[in-house]
């Protein structure tokens, strides 16, 4: 029997699990590009058959899309190698923004900010300290690329 300090003894449906997927939002009340960040997330967990990848891809594929999704794909990969626990997405076509989603946004949106403390410090919640730094580096590409989908250039630094 695992214990529950055993990093491999995670339940990806267990408390922990369900914390991270549990709604704290509405995808409408995000702004543009935390919004394009959450779809894209949720986009790189899906299936590459899956009909709303496929909608994306030729909807925005050959305007950004394509390299929006890569970049949201290597936060994913990121999360996943190092993240704390699994990371937990809601359905492509849900409105809802679950916390683990929440987050991620969050961090891309401070990064496109140049709020490179507060990204740094969301990112130690959701990987690996020594792996932090990385997280907000992909994040600040992230950004950029997400921008281009989310219909205007990345937010810059408020100050």
């Amino acid at each position: 029997m695992k214990d529950s300090h055993d990093p491999d003894a995670f339940d990806a449906h267990g408390p922990a699990a369900r914390r991270g997927a549990m709604p704290v939002g509405h995808i409408d009340d995000f702004s543009p590009l935390e919004a394009a960040a959450v779809v894209c997330l949720r986009l790189c967990g899906a299936a590459a058959g899956c009909p709303h990848r496929r909608q994306f891809e030729a909807d925005l594929g050959r305007h950004g899309g394509f390299a929006a999704l890569a970049a949201a794909g290597r936060l994913s990969d990121l999360c996943e190698v190092y993240g704390r626990r699994a990371l937990m997405r809601h359905h492509v076509s849900c409105r809802h923004v679950g916390a683990d989603e929440a987050c991620l946004a969050r961090l891309v949106d401070a990064a496109a900010r140049g709020e490179r403390d507060d990204a740094m410090l969301i990112a130690t919640l959701i990987v690996r300290a020594d792996v932090a730094a990385g997280l907000v580096c992909e994040a600040e590409q992230a950004a950029a690329a997400l921008a281009r989908i989310a219909g205007g250039p990345p937010p810059g630094p408020l100050h």
